[in-house]
């Protein structure tokens, strides 16, 4: 996952500070590098590096920053060797006729295949981003009419995406076909905003106005937004921004995050009932769901694990080792609420299995009489080639051990995951959703 953002305005003066608040919103979607690009004049103007947004961007370089068009990104990884400068976004690339700059999130499925033919045609390419590949199918097509030439770009695509587009003169945003990964439009005063997630809005002070749907692309220009096209299917967005990617004070594709994970939480008890003591939830991703577990149950929910807020989310660092050293620095009990208590932990997910076997025996250790854990989705047992950082099955606990063996390895006194309808229920089936990582049926397959 990675985050999107892009503003078009007329308040020229505090475009930067606009676009900088709005990327630390979405920070939550991706730690690993960060970057703001600017038209000014017909002139791009970018800086982009590893870091989070605070790090990166200094007083010094935002007030360089001048224009009325601009574009930002916070990225994710998948691996190591991703990790490195030259993979930072937006991607600035020239044009016969100007400059173009692109943001995307999301994972191109025929990526290999696409790059094969562009590199037989003589493509140079000097970044592993999926951002580059549509940059450059982009300026095979592009002629005079940049829109077609997008239009001609994206039809070649299989896989999601999220992506803005900055030119000399527009702001333009595009998602794939089946909406999998989200992205919606704000207003504040003149200023017309692209946004993965609908929390940027408020940070900023700007307006909901609408939800890009899937298969359109739009145009931001003088005269207004417009839309250009739209090619959609059977709506499929990934399930994972409701259980875990986005922020819960976002609202996708007309639901409430927040509400969806109080309702996955209510179904939970509604599922497995058991009595206890206390109800705790997993920072910060359980939290919610253990909030609608406990007014559901009637059994009081408790803050039973601190977190220490300037350490990033362990799912997203890229080694086994990092992981587990991770959960230590980023949580510890409050033995206070847990000694002696049975304790039902309600955590968003369980992928690889680390995290909650170190933070199971953190509570025991801490003197929790029982620990029952209870998981608000089902169990993860496919690998996703979509967006999501599970590569392959074997590092997916959920795909080569059964609740029991779970139980056991991650030394928890009982197990419970959603069912896959609970889940459906709780964040709305009718909107239509990606179910892959929980049933291997992907709406897009696998071609790599």
């Amino acid at each position: 996952m990675s985050g999107v953002l892009g503003i078009y305005g007329k308040d020229i003066e505090e475009i930067s500070g606009m676009m900088y608040y709005g990327l630390y919103a979405l920070q939550h979607r991706g730690q690993v590098s960060t970057g703001i690009a600017i038209n000014n004049n017909g002139f791009i103007d970018y800086h982009k590096d590893m870091g989070l947004v605070n790090e990166v961007f200094e007083k010094e370089i935002l007030n360089r920053f001048r224009g009325n068009i601009c574009i930002g990104h916070v990225r994710y990884a998948f691996s190591d060797e991703e990790k490195n400068r030259k993979n930072t976004e937006p991607l600035v690339v020239g044009y016969r006729k100007g400059a173009l700059a692109l943001a995307h999130d999301g994972k191109i499925a025929n990526y290999l295949e696409l790059k094969d033919k562009l590199e037989d045609d003589g493509t140079i390419f000097q970044t592993d981003l999926d951002a580059e590949l549509i940059a450059n199918l982009i300026a095979r097509h592009h002629k005079d009419d940049l829109e077609d030439a997008i239009k001609n770009a994206l039809e070649k695509l299989k896989g999601s995406f999220s992506i803005a587009i900055m030119t000399n003169d527009k702001l333009i945003g595009a998602r794939d076909s089946f909406g999998i990964k989200p992205l919606s439009i704000g207003k504040l005063r003149d200023n017309y905003i692209l946004s993965s997630e609908t929390c940027a809005f408020d940070t900023i002070g700007a307006e909901f106005i609408r939800h890009v749907e899937p298969g359109e692309i739009v145009v931001i220009d003088d005269e207004g937004i417009k839309s250009i096209y739209k090619k959609s299917k059977k709506r499929a967005l990934c399930l994972f921004e409701s259980i875990y990617f986005a922020r819960p004070d976002s609202e996708i594709d007309g639901k409430s995050i927040y509400l969806s994970r109080i309702k996955a939480g209510k179904t939970l008890f509604k599922e497995s009932k058991i009595d206890a003591d206390i109800v705790i939830g997993a920072p910060d991703s359980g939290i919610i769901a253990a909030i609608g577990y406990a007014e559901e149950s009637k059994i009081p929910y408790a803050e039973g694990l601190i977190k220490n807020r300037y350490v990033g989310r362990t799912f997203i660092s890229p080694t086994k080792e990092l992981r587990e050293q991770g959960v230590k620095i980023k949580l510890n009990p409050l033995k206070e609420n847990i000694v002696g208590k049975k304790v039902i932990l309600v955590d968003d997910s369980i992928v690889r299995g680390t995290t909650i076997k170190q933070t199971v025996k953190m509570l025991k250790d801490s003197g929790a009489k029982e620990v029952h854990v209870r998981i608000a989705s089902p169990r993860v047992t496919h690998s996703c080639h979509l967006g999501m950082d599970t590569p392959n099955k074997d590092n997916l606990i959920g795909a080569n051990k059964t609740p029991e063996e779970i139980t056991e390895i991650i030394g928890a006194d009982s197990l419970y995951f959603l069912s896959l309808e609970g889940l459906l229920q709780s964040v709305g089936e009718n909107n239509g959703f990606c179910k892959g990582c929980f049933t291997g049926n992907y709406p897009i397959e696998r071609m790599d």
